[in-house]
C-alpha cells in the first residue's frame, strides 16, 4: 500500500472549497456524472482511432447509485479509466501555493458567487461538500493494467492501493457525511439529475438500492406464487436513462420538423401552450454555439412574463438566464443554448470581460432581429396575427438596446384604432394630410370612446398603447425618429376636428373661463371655447402631453408628483347645442343654478371621456343626472 500527501501545501483547501461552494452543494452530481461521460467520450475516441480494443456491443453508461441504508452514493462510468499512476496525476495534485493564495487570485470570482470548481480541474473534489470520506476504484482500458483503487478522508492525507475491480471504468463512492444528508432522497437525486444531466451525450441510468431491495422481494414472492400456480413470469423491464442523448438542438434546422420543435419545447419547460415560433441557432465559426429560442405567448403585461434561457456548455447544464452571454431582454423567451467554447464553470466578471462572451451575444440579438424581419416581409398575416402576443417583448428589446432597434425598426407594428396593424412609416403616410408627423395613441379604447368616435368621424385614427411601457417607449422612438412626436388622442385636438376660430369663440372663451373656475373651484383651470365638428360633443378635457408622461412615469417607479401642477384644458364646443344654451343662460341670474348645474355637467362628461371619476364624484354626478332627467319632464 502507498500512502501520500495531496499535493496542496495547505492543510486547509478542503474547507475552503467546502465553503465556497456551499450554497451550490448540488454541483457535486453535475461534475462526477460530467466526468464519466468524458471518461467514456475519450475511450470512444481512442476506439476510433485504433488505439483501444472494446467488444463492439458494449453498452456505454454512467449510472448514479444510491444507497441510503449504509449513506452511500456511487457514480459508475465504464470508460477509459484509470491506473494508479494516472490517478496519482490527475486527482492528487492540486496546484496551488495555498489557501490565502487560492483565495486572493480568485477572490473577485468568489464574491460572484460563481461556481470555478472543475475550471482549475477541482471538479472532482466538489465530491467533498457532501461526503466524509471519498473512495475510487478504477481500472484502466490499458493490456495489462491493475486496478486502483484511491482512499481520502476530506484531509491531505491519501491512500493508494490495489482495488478489486475486474471490469474497465471507474466507480467513485462517497460516503456522505452531514452537509449531504439531503442528498440520501432518490427525489432529490432525480432532480438534481433531471436539471444538470439531462441532455448529457452519455445514457444515465439512477438506481436506488431501496428500491431495487423492494423489486427483488417482490419479484421472488411472485416467482413462488408463479411456479406454484404454474403462472408465466414475466421479463423485467429493461431501466430507461434519465436523459436525452441527442437534444434537438444538435440537428441541422433543416432536418427538423414543427412537430419535433414542439415536441421539444413541451418537454423541456412542461409549458403546455404551443410557441409562436422560433430560432434555431447554429454557429461553428469564430465561434461554436448551438440553440433554439422559442417565442412562447406572451401575456399582457412585462412584469408577468417568465422566460427561461438555459445554457449548456457540450451538453452539461451551467445556469439559468446568464445574461452576459444572452442579451438581457431574451431571457423573456424560453430556449437552450449550448456554448461549448465557455468554460464549464465561470464567473460574472470572466464572462464580462470576455471577447467571445460579446460577440455570441450579439450574434444571438442579430439573429433575433433576423427572424423577426423575414416573419414580417415574408408572412405579414401571420405576424400580425401574433403581434399582440410578442410585443412586450421586442419593445423591451428597443428600450434596452439601440442596436436591436435599429435593426427591427421597420418590422414594428402598432394596432390601429381601425382594428389593423401598421409600421410608423404607414401611420405617418396615410394620415399626413390631417397631421404630418405626429401619431395620435389611445391607451383605453372604451374609456376614451368619445374621442375615437370624433377621430372615426373625419376618418381619422389613432393607434393603440395601452401597457405601461409605451410610455417610455414612445419617447424612444421620439428620440430615434427626429421630428415624429406621440400624442394621446386626448391631449390634442387635431386641425381636422375643428373648424376655423371665430371672435365669437375667442369672446366665449373670456367668459366661460371665469364662469367654470368660480363654479368648479378650479383656480388652475385652462378654460378654451372651439367650434369642433363633432355637434353631439359638449366639451373635452385637454391633459398637456407631457404633463400626463411625466405623471405615468413617476407612478411606474414610485416616485410621488404629487404637487406637481396639472396642465389641464377644458374645451367647450361652441357648436354644441347645450354649450349654446349655457352661452344664453350665464348672465341670467333667476338660473344660476341651472347654470352651475349644467356646467358641473359638461365638465364631468368631459373628464370621463378622459379617465373614470373618483367614487364621490361619480356619486354626484349620478345625482345630478336624475336631477336634470327630472327637470326634462317638468
Amino acid at each position: 500500500m502507498e500512502k501520500g500527501n495531496l499535493s496542496i501545501n495547505s492543510e486547509n483547501i478542503m474547507p475552503i472549497i467546502k465553503k465556497w461552494l456551499y450554497s451550490e452543494s448540488d454541483i457535486f452530481l453535475r461534475e462526477l456524472v460530467s466526468n464519466g461521460c468524458d471518461a467514456i467520450t475519450k475511450l470512444q475516441k481512442l476506439i476510433g482511432m485504433g488505439e483501444a480494443n472494446v467488444p463492439e456491443d458494449t453498452e456505454y453508461k454512467v449510472s448514479v447509485i444510491l444507497d441510503k441504508e449504509n449513506g452511500v452514493i456511487k457514480v459508475i462510468d465504464n470508460g477509459i479509466g484509470m491506473t494508479a499512476d494516472e490517478i496519482k496525476e490527475y486527482i492528487t495534485q492540486i496546484a496551488f501555493s495555498g489557501a490565502s493564495d487560492f483565495i486572493n487570485k480568485y477572490k473577485d470570482q468568489i464574491d460572484d458567487g460563481g461556481d470555478i470548481i472543475g475550471h482549475f480541474g477541482l471538479g472532482f473534489y466538489s465530491a467533498f461538500m457532501v461526503a466524509d470520506k471519498v473512495q475510487i476504484d478504477s481500472l484502466s482500458y490499458r493490456d495489462g493494467a491493475k486496478a486502483a483503487r484511491w482512499i481520502c478522508d476530506g484531509g491531505v492525507e491519501f491512500e493508494l492501493d490495489e482495488s478489486d475491480k475486474t471490469d474497465r471504468g471507474t466507480v467513485i463512492t462517497l460516503y456522505i457525511g452531514d452537509d449531504g444528508k439531503d442528498f440520501l432522497n432518490p427525489y432529490k437525486i432525480k432532480e438534481v439529475l433531471a436539471k444538470y444531466c439531462y441532455f448529457m451525450p452519455i445514457e444515465i441510468y439512477f438506481e436506488d438500492m431501496e428500491e431495487i431491495k423492494k423489486e427483488s422481494e417482490k419479484k421472488a414472492e411472485a416467482k413462488t406464487d408463479g411456479e406454484e400456480n404454474g403462472d408465466v413470469i414475466e421479463e423485467p423491464k429493461k431501466p430507461e436513462p434519465i436523459n436525452r442523448t441527442n437534444p434537438l438542438w444538435l440537428k441541422q434546422p433543416k432536418d427538423c420538423t414543427d412537430e419535433e420543435y414542439k415536441e421539444f419545447y413541451h418537454q423541456v419547460f412542461t409549458d403546455f401552450n404551443d410557441p409562436l415560433f422560433w430560432i434555431h441557432l447554429n454557429m461553428d465559426y469564430p465561434f461554436r454555439l448551438k440553440g433554439i429560442l422559442y417565442f412562447p405567448k406572451l401575456k399582457h403585461e412585462l412584469d408577468s412574463i417568465e422566460g427561461q434561457v438555459k445554457l449548456y456548455n457540450n451538453q452539461v447544464f451551467i445556469a439559468d438566464n446568464i445574461k452576459e452571454v444572452i442579451p438581457e431582454f431574451l431571457l423573456l423567451l424560453k430556449g437552450t443554448i449550448d456554448c461549448p467554447d465557455l468554460p464549464l464553470n465561470v464567473s460574472r466578471s470572466f464572462l464580462q470581460n470576455d471577447g467571445y462572451v460579446t460577440k455570441m451575444s450579439s450574434y444571438i440579438t442579430k439573429k433575433v432581429a433576423d427572424k423577426l424581419n423575414s416573419l414580417f416581409k415574408k408572412e405579414r398575416d401571420e405576424y400580425e396575427k401574433f403581434w399582440d402576443d410578442i410585443s412586450q417583448f421586442i419593445k423591451y428589446g428597443c428600450l434596452r438596446e439601440k442596436e436591436f432597434y435599429d435593426k427591427v425598426k421597420d418590422s414594428l407594428l402598432f394596432k390601429t384604432t381601425k382594428d389593423d396593424y401598421v409600421t410608423l412609416s404607414e401611420y405617418l403616410d396615410r394620415n399626413k394630410e390631417k397631421h404630418e408627423n405626429k401619431v395620435f395613441y389611445v391607451t383605453d379604447k372604451n374609456q376614451q370612446a368619445q374621442y375615437v368616435k370624433m377621430f372615426e368621424d373625419i376618418g381619422m385614427e389613432a393607434v393603440i398603447l395601452d401597457t405601461r411601457l409605451d410610455n417610455p417607449f414612445m419617447s424612444s422612438v421620439e428620440m430615434y425618429n427626429s421630428g415624429v412626436s406621440f400624442s394621446r388622442i386626448d391631449s390634442d385636438i387635431a386641425d381636422a376636428l375643428k373648424n376655423e376660430e371665430s371672435d365669437d369663440d375667442k369672446k366665449l372663451t373670456e367668459k366661460f373661463e371665469g364662469v367654470f373656475k368660480e363654479i368648479l373651484k378650479k383656480d388652475d383651470l385652462k378654460v378654451k371655447v372651439e367650434s369642433l365638428k363633432a355637434y353631439d360633443v359638449s366639451g373635452v378635457v385637454q391633459l398637456s402631453e407631457q404633463s400626463r408622461r411625466m405623471r405615468e412615469m413617476s407612478s411606474m417607479y414610485g416616485m410621488n408628483f404629487g404637487a406637481m401642477p396639472v396642465d389641464e384644458t377644458l374645451v367647450l364646443n361652441s357648436n354644441n347645442n347645450v354649450v349654446k344654451l349655457l352661452s344664453e343662460i350665464s348672465d341670467d341670474e333667476s338660473r344660476k343654478d341651472d347654470v352651475e348645474l349644467i356646467c358641473r355637467q359638461i365638465y364631468d362628461l368631459a373628464v370621463m371621456s378622459h379617465k373614470p371619476l373618483e367614487m364621490e364624484k361619480m356619486a354626484e354626478f349620478i345625482s345630478r343626472s336624475n336631477k336634470i332627467l327630472e327637470m326634462t319632464m317638468k
